[in-house]
């Protein structure tokens, strides 16, 4: 994911909140612990991925997770 595309899914996020637009320059100050934190959630979403593939797919399932887990080392 670039830096662009974390900000955009952060305005997307905050659209509907109530608070009305908050000023791009808030998310460009911050974009990296956006960025931080779109990664931390990432690597959670691909450990659950590769541990359902190492028990749901027999011996084929470890090599699905380990390219799975190959993944965040990009």
């Amino acid at each position: 994911m670039t830096q662009d595309e974390i900000i955009e899914m952060a305005k997307e996020a905050w659209k509907d909140s109530g608070e009305g637009w908050v000023d791009p320059h808030w998310f460009n100050d911050r974009a990296k612990c956006f960025e931080a934190f779109a990664k931390l959630v990432a690597a959670k979403e691909r450990e659950a991925c590769a541990k359902v593939a190492e028990h749901s797919f027999g011996a084929v399932g470890s090599t699905i997770a380990l390219a799975i887990r190959a993944r965040g080392e990009e």
